[in-house]
């Protein structure tokens, strides 16, 4: 719940009391109780306030019980906190609304529900376990095609085999589907869909399903056999999907078999928050809703509750040459002005935004509402060395703190054996290039993005932070590194029960904070150096602004010029940056610059 929009305190109930304190637009939101409806969400302007009002209005006057409503949603998380606005409004609706009993589930929950209820019926026996995680089955399967695989790369098959099941591109079709999709698989494209087909088989055997096998069959189940089909529908004739740009092909495909020939369907969400396209998302399904159903209302919500003119001003040129976006239009009293810095190297900068983070605490700000939000999660170390530094806690979502990474306690564990046998004469910088060689840093990182990438920026960061210890400490042993690693290990393992939040920009999406910190903002790493194609650099464009909108006061932009102290100047702003700067002519699309330089 946003600050500025408090549930009504009154005592009045009923059905106009469901209205109350809702702004012009959430209030068409929720009298709009009969679908297709289409609301276009902008950032921080109260989707799931609006669309708990919808159904609570709708309860409220008869438009349909609670127990017909479905609403959809993509993370637990969600789900519980549309509930926990359902709870609160039954006391508003007025006694007996029932608002508890709505529905509010993921598509997987609502899915595997559905699955095994059917099951015995409609295919016989037992229903299948759920696999939590395809890797070990990938790995048999490899193993039956004599494929050695490293864990990262069994990762990242698992990934691809999960968007090819997404977009339903069947083994036979993979190879044309991965191709036309622009795709680099982490294996050759015709092994890959070798090893797709023998993971199915086995998963077949082995009478398991993975998630997208929980909606492709419930989905299969309810297309072929009318009773099932005919039941489902009568139990949910009232249907509500949150955050629909991030809806899939296979998502879609159940979604239709839900309605059937209904069109009581209210879709919530933003174009601009797409950021998972790589894993099969698509906003086509957003965008084009009124061509799928020409009568559909489309409703749009511009008035962002959560942040300050200056943000929201600085976020809406992030799309200022995309054409006729609707901008969002700021409620929050002003704040100060984004702020922009260029520091001559990573640990300048590490530091410098430490020390602001702090200043920040001392001033008054709890540091659970301060984050900083980095576009690749081998970013993480600078800025966890900078607060244990500063002597500030840092709890990290979207990745494990680096010493916990697998590749890096492996690494760390050869330097340790090294440096037991090391000769007092040898150079020690020259020790460790062939240790992480020898476990996968290559001079150029992997073409395919995913798990053998993270593990490369991972061995990458490391060296670099080799190079910097020895350039600091000339006279520094093998020994003395190792024992700098295991020092900066044991203070990253302290508990660390709250503090800053260090995040992905991925993992960031749906968060908000006081105060955001988003460094690293260089051409290579924002838009990400892999980003080649339109579409691709599209993508970190939305990145950018689900960054940049979720901050509430303070907004902190840097980016450095070098990696390390001394370094040579050897990278560029990002891209953005200019443009946040001096924001193009609506319309127009600026000449894309080449951006071939390393994170």
């Amino acid at each position: 719940m946003t600050q500025l929009q408090a549930e009504p305190a009154d005592a009045a109930t009923g059905p106009d009391a469901v209205l109350a304190a809702l702004d012009p637009e959430q209030r068409e939101v929720a009298l709009a109780v009969r679908g297709p409806v289409c609301v276009l969400a902008g950032a921080g302007t109260g989707k799931t306030r609006a669309v708990a009002h919808r159904i609570g209005y709708a309860v409220a006057t008869g438009v349909v019980r609670p127990d017909r409503v479905l609403a959809v949603t993509f993370t637990t998380r969600a789900a519980g906190e549309l509930r926990g606005r359902l709870r609160q409004l039954g006391e508003v609706a007025g006694p007996g609304a029932g608002l508890t009993q709505v529905q509010a589930r993921t598509f997987h929950a609502a899915a595997l529900r559905q699955l095994t209820h059917f099951w015995p019926k409609a295919v016989g026996g037992t229903p299948p376990a759920v696999l939590d995680s395809k890797v070990a089955l990938v790995a048999e399967a490899a193993r039956r095609l004599r494929l050695s695989l490293e864990p990262a790369a069994l990762r990242d098959v698992a990934a691809e085999i999960e968007w090819a099941k997404v977009t339903q591109a069947r083994p036979p079709d993979y190879e044309a589907a991965s191709e036309k999709a622009g795709r680099t698989p982490p294996l050759a494209a015709g092994r890959l869909a070798a090893l797709y087909a023998a993971y199915e088989e086995l998963r077949s055997q082995r009478h398991v399903v993975d998630f997208e096998s929980v909606l492709e069959l419930t989905a299969a189940i309810l297309a072929a056999h009318p009773l099932a089909a005919a039941a489902v529908r009568d139990r949910y004739r009232y249907f509500v999907v949150d955050e629909y740009q991030d809806v899939n092909p296979l998502q879609q495909l159940l979604l239709d078999q839900w309605l059937g020939p209904r069109d009581d369907i209210c879709v919530v969400g933003d174009p601009r928050q797409t950021i998972y396209s790589f894993a099969g998302a698509t906003p086509g399904y957003l965008t084009g809703f009124r061509q799928r159903y020409p009568q559909a209302r489309v409703i749009e919500l511009v008035r962002n509750y959560r942040s300050t003119p200056q943000v929201v001003a600085l976020a809406n040129r992030v799309f200022a040459a995309s054409g006729p976006v609707v901008p969002l239009v700021a409620q929050r009293d002003p704040g100060p002005p984004p702020s922009f810095t260029e520091y001559q190297d990573e640990r300048a900068e590490a530091s410098a935004v430490a020390r602001q983070a702090a200043l920040l605490v001392e001033g008054g700000t709890e540091a659970g509402e301060i984050a900083v939000l980095v576009r690749t999660n081998a970013m993480t170390l600078a800025f966890e060395d900078a607060f244990a530094g500063a002597g500030l806690q840092v709890q990290l979502r979207g990745a494990e703190r680096f010493f916990e990474r697998g590749e890096v306690k492996q690494a760390v564990g050869l330097l340790k054996v090294a440096a037991r046998s090391a000769a007092p004469d040898e150079n020690p910088a020259a020790q460790v290039r062939p240790i992480l060689v020898g476990l996968g840093l290559t001079r150029e990182p992997p073409a395919s993005r995913g798990r053998a990438r993270d593990r490369w920026e991972s061995l990458d960061a490391l060296a670099g932070f080799t190079d910097g210890f020895f350039a600091s400490v000339p006279d520094a042993r093998l020994a003395d590194l190792v024992a700098e690693l295991e020092l900066r290990g044991a203070i990253g393992h302290a508990p660390r029960p709250g503090g800053v939040t260090l995040a992905s920009l991925h993992a960031a999406k749906g968060l908000e904070w006081e105060v955001v910190f988003m460094p690293c903002l260089t051409e290579g790493a924002l838009p990400i150096v892999y980003a080649r194609a339109e579409e691709a650099v599209d993508e970190e464009r939305r990145l950018l602004y689900v960054g940049l909108t979720r901050a509430r006061q303070r907004l902190y932009l840097s980016w450095a010029m070098a990696r390390e102290p001394g370094g040579r100047f050897a990278r560029t702003p990002s891209r953005f940056i200019e443009e946040l700067r001096c924001p193009p002519v609506p319309g127009s699309r600026r000449k894309e610059r080449r951006h071939d330089q390393g994170a």
